[in-house]
């Protein structure tokens, strides 16, 4: 690749970010009353033929001025973004929004999802890690009535699930030891998605207490724990990319492209770093040519324990965007360790 001059850097880098402001065109003049540089409109005229032979930007129409290309925006993302924080509005708004969930880690990951869709006016998809990952961590047992209690689990990754289960006998202090013996025993430290309804009945038919009184109770363990791996991935803000005008009457395919989840999982299982940005064409499906899809992961103790993406049209304030993900991720991955530790 061509190393650009500073002056090929810096009109990039300003046609990318007029650009994503206005959806216009950039002409040469317009570009130097906005950024101020201080050379001839000739001169810029030039660099932006040479940025447009190059493939960094290109030339909509005849007589117009210029957009980013896909290369264009590789170049501004990995070269020329501004890296910075959110600015005080947007971590105001993060802070508060995402306070009233934090004692639940399932809706920390929700509430950041609508939060990003909200402030990015795209599309957010949280995800949330299964099998070797998404380990039980906690069972609790709270009765509500003498034959009724509501049952609790909780995941090392953080997602929350609770029923209410009933049994022929009393929920006496027999019965809650017994339940506690079996849980340690067989459930707690173990991914969820090793239980299953089969294991269940070999459980209860091992163990030395009246198989009819722990059968409800050790097969409410079973959905509960099967209901954690349901919560893979979460689809949000879709209505916004009605409103974005990049896509027109392609808004409709796209969102019924998004419907299907799992090719959505499968771009996001395939980002392996921490914070990823893919393209236009980058991306591994024909739907997703004409957006941008940023995947950043948040962690649990250390551990990678999910993402929170955002799907939009490549012209998209990819500053804004990566320094909010950032700042959210950081928070969710300390507020559900904070909670876990508790």
């Amino acid at each position: 690749m061509t190393e650009l001059s500073e002056r090929k850097k810096q009109i990039l880098a300003n046609v990318v970010e007029m650009y994503v402001r206005s959806g216009e065109p950039v002409g040469s003049k317009g570009l130097i009353s906005a950024s101020g540089l201080n050379c001839s409109s000739a001169t810029v005229r030039n660099d932006m033929n040479d940025l447009d032979r190059m493939g960094y930007l290109v030339q909509p129409h005849t007589s117009a001025g210029r957009i980013p290309s896909e290369k264009g925006y590789r170049y501004y993302v990995d070269h020329l973004m501004p890296h910075r924080e959110p600015d005080e509005f947007t971590k105001r708004l993060i802070d508060a929004g995402i306070s009233p969930a934090a004692g639940d880690p399932e809706k920390l990951v929700n509430t950041a999802r609508e939060l990003l869709a909200d402030i990015t006016k795209c599309a957010a998809v949280s995800t949330a890690p299964v099998g070797a990952l998404n380990v039980i961590r906690k069972i609790e047992l709270v009765p509500v009535g003498s034959h009724t209690a509501m049952m609790v689990l909780l995941t090392s990754n953080g997602i929350l699930k609770s029923r209410l289960c009933r049994i022929e006998s009393e929920f006496n202090a027999k019965v809650l030891e017994e339940f506690y013996s079996i849980c340690d025993k067989f459930f707690i430290g173990r991914p969820s998605d090793e239980i299953s309804p089969a294991g269940i009945q070999t459980i209860a038919a091992s163990v030395d207490y009246d198989y009819f009184v722990l059968l409800p109770l050790l097969g409410a363990i079973s959905d509960l724990a099967i209901s954690t791996n349901d919560s893979k991935l979460i689809l949000g803000g879709e209505a916004n990319l009605l409103s974005r005008m990049d896509y027109g009457e392609r808004a409709v395919s796209l969102l019924r492209f998004l419907s299907n989840k799992e090719p959505i999982s499968e771009v996001i299982r395939s980002s392996k770093d921490n914070l990823n940005v893919r393209i236009g064409s980058e991306n591994i499906y024909k739907q997703l040519e004409d957006s941008s899809v940023v995947v950043a992961k948040y962690n649990v103790k250390g551990d990678d324990s999910g993402s929170i993406s955002v799907i939009g049209p490549t012209r998209m304030d990819y500053p804004l965007v990566i320094s909010s993900m950032k700042y959210l991720t950081d928070l969710l991955g300390r507020l559900i360790t904070s909670v876990l530790e508790e």
